[in-house]
């Protein structure tokens, strides 16, 4: 039989078939063959005995948290407490770009920044609209609701951001536990612990503690370089250009010219030279 690990504990796994939900241990074989399933992981399995036959191939997987079998990402990202991070923002961009995984900016805190004081951060939301990418608040739920149909969809961001809290919204029933964010600190606390796979709107969602590795050491540069969408709209005449020192490259130029916003170039530089990143 077929289904979908939602939830593992322990070493229970469980397996969802349509309604159904099967606790289940993976075969002895798995450690052995250092197989390692994630929630999101599409399985073979015995109903009657309760045990993981297969682990059927991934679309993608992270890491830190283990999941897999991702469509879209809502990044969930604060204006206020935390502070608004274009670092943070263009770290998860990067690493949704570099697992084929749909990244939806999703704003919180609207409400406790004054209009005169919103205007800067609404030039830069501008910016990330006009690159492409999707850009919500989290006050919309109506639009949140269409853009969860028929996709599994994780839920991340900043720490205290308001991720457990908007999944609330959807669905009050669940009751999530929300974390306030430390004044002292300037950061949420942790609330989410265990990953788990939830039916919601036509589509699934994951509530998860967050994406901690976000590193890049297991990323060629060329491959950072690539996951900054507006860099490809600039045709620059060195073959596999980096960016970074040749005088006439057409991305520095449109720097400059403030085509492409410069915070987003110098979380690039800072990106690739991370230590660890691969030249080749």
């Amino acid at each position: 039989m077929k289904g979908q690990i939602v939830k593992i504990h322990s070493d229970l796994h469980y397996v969802q078939v349509e309604k159904d939900i099967y606790p289940c241990k993976c075969r002895g074989i798995f450690r052995k063959e250092k197989i390692l399933p994630l929630v999101g992981d599409y399985v073979e399995f015995d109903s009657k005995k309760h045990v993981i036959e297969k682990v059927l191939p991934r679309k993608n997987e992270f890491k830190r948290p283990k999941v897999s079998n991702i469509d879209q990402a809502f990044l969930i990202t604060s204006l206020v407490s935390p502070d608004f991070s274009l670092n943070l923002l263009d770290k998860l961009l990067v690493l949704m770009e570099l697992h084929s995984v749909h990244p939806i900016i999703c704003i919180t805190k609207r409400d406790l920044i004054k209009d005169n004081a919103f205007k800067e951060i609404e030039e830069i939301i501008d910016y990330y609209k006009k690159i492409g990418y999707t850009v919500i608040y989290n006050t919309e739920l109506d639009k949140i609701k269409k853009l969860l149909k028929d996709k599994t969809s994780v839920f991340t961001g900043q720490t205290g951001a308001g991720k457990s809290t908007l999944l609330n919204r959807l669905n009050p029933d669940w009751k999530l536990e929300t974390g306030e964010v430390s004044v002292a600190l300037g950061r949420g606390r942790h609330t989410t612990r265990v990953v788990t796979l939830y039916e919601l709107f036509g589509g699934k969602v994951m509530d998860t503690p967050g994406f901690s590795a976000l590193d890049f050491s297991f990323y060629s540069k060329q491959q950072i370089r690539d996951a900054f969408v507006e860099f490809q709209h600039f045709s620059c005449p060195f073959k596999d250009c980096l960016h970074t020192k040749e005088k006439e490259c057409e991305v520095k130029k449109a720097v400059i010219s403030n085509n492409i916003m410069k915070s987003r170039y110098l979380n690039y530089l800072n990106f690739i030279e991370e230590e660890g990143v691969d030249e080749n």
